[in-house]
């Protein structure tokens, strides 16, 4: 498909909208009717006004999830807008429902000033479940991720963050698996300091590697900048004690030398072949930019045939999408009416995620999943993270998820 012919049927596919609200009950009857409002909805009104736990059995908020974003980072396409984030958000909304049978609203709010953007969504807070943030700017997302944590009990997260984030992690622990290498030696270098890449590094440093190089549009993060961000400075390195080593961080090329692991989180085709010509033997080269990676594929593959190569395309091996990760991640989270989803939840989901790409595939499973991609299933280089369409994932995901819930005591049963 060209790229005007994407554009004609994307435009097309979007006409009206995605989703639609459906009715769950009867309302075939004056008796339904009088049930399904008034006299009847007085009496379970009354039954939350006298137990709050009570709005998860009388009401869909046990399955319902807030789908919120003020456009500030949408896609790799930037600030756009409130009502030019709508189609992400209803997007996020269908993929909740079709993967993990959640109920989600999108809602776009108009709105910059994060202190304001947290008050709002804590007055929304009743009617859901849990919030998914999304497309929100670093590092505004920081702040209002966090403050939100803090005066809600309900699960909090802001996908393209930790979403991100966990999908990476997996790939990250099958990928060491498959080339025979230490996590706790890897060397990697993140191309880009925004909210996801943060939360990849900050996964990886909790998964165990400890090398950690990161760039931001002006440079690599090193002690000897001015003006970083405490989420930035979390990340910096010193330049003279990498020297001391016989290393440099003045480019892309020189960071990657030597590299076991490349994480491409920034924008499209801003690393060559020379810059990862240099990258250690196997490397991990994942670059997700949407919707266009650091370098394409072809050209990664071009230089580096030993490599493991993932991106954020759906038309590529090994997609870093976090629709392996949000729906069960929620999922597991509503059903114990978590207060939270913590980083224990998060590196949950992760190890499962990878898993159940290493675990033995049904053959029924395996040629649904090489009809839908067209080519062989099979745990390896090109298969380090499982397929969206894996039907395991439900179970396998958002059990694991729901364990460390109920382990790390932010289950309510």
């Amino acid at each position: 498909m060209t790229k005007e012919e994407l554009k004609k049927a994307a435009l097309d596919y979007h006409q009206g909208g995605k989703i639609e609200i459906n009715v769950k009950t009867s309302v075939a009857s004056q008796d339904d009717l009088s049930l399904a409002y008034s006299p009847g909805v007085a009496y379970p009104c009354l039954e939350i006004e006298k137990d709050a736990n009570k709005g998860y059995e009388l009401t869909n908020r046990s399955n319902l999830v807030g789908v919120i974003s003020n456009g500030t980072a949408i896609l790799g396409l930037g600030d756009l807008g409130a009502l030019a984030s709508k189609p992400v958000m209803e997007g996020k909304s269908v993929l909740f429902k079709r993967f993990a049978g959640i109920d989600a609203f999108d809602i776009e709010l108009d709105e910059k000033d994060p202190k304001k953007l947290v008050d709002i969504v804590r007055a929304l807070a009743p009617t859901f479940g849990g919030i998914n943030l999304e497309d929100i700017k670093a590092p505004e997302c920081f702040y209002i991720e966090t403050e939100l944590k803090k005066i809600l009990d309900i699960p909090i997260m802001h996908d393209d963050q930790h979403g991100t984030a966990i999908i990476c992690t997996a790939g990250i622990i099958n990928g060491a698996k498959i080339v025979n290498k230490n996590i706790n030696d890897l060397r990697m270098v993140v191309c880009g300091a925004g909210g996801a890449a943060i939360s990849c590094a900050t996964m990886a440093r909790a998964l165990g590697v400890k090398d950690i190089v990161m760039f931001d549009s002006k440079g690599a993060l090193t002690t000897d900048r001015s003006g970083l961000d405490e989420y930035k400075r979390a990340f910096a390195v010193d330049k003279a004690k990498l020297a001391e080593q016989g290393r440099s961080v003045d480019s892309y090329k020189d960071a990657l030398k030597g590299a076991d692991v490349l994480l491409g989180l920034s924008r499209a085709d801003i690393i060559s072949e020379d810059d990862i010509a240099g990258m250690s033997e196997n490397p991990l080269i994942f670059v997700m930019s949407n919707p266009n990676p650091e370098i394409a594929p072809a050209l990664a593959r071009k230089a580096r045939p030993d490599a493991i190569i993932a991106t954020g395309r759906s038309d590529k091996p090994n997609q870093i999408n976090n629709v392996l990760g949000f729906p069960y991640i929620f999922k597991g989270a509503l059903s114990v009416s978590a207060k939270a989803i913590n980083e224990e939840m998060k590196m949950a989901a992760a190890n499962a995620l990878a898993e159940l790409a290493r675990d033995a595939m049904p053959s029924d499973i395996k040629a649904t999943l090489e009809s839908i991609h067209g080519r062989k299933i099979e745990f390896g280089k090109e298969y380090v993270i499982p397929s969206p369409f894996d039907p395991r994932l439900l179970e396998k995901v958002s059990g694991a998820v729901a364990d460390a819930a109920r382990k790390s005591g932010v289950a309510r049963k």
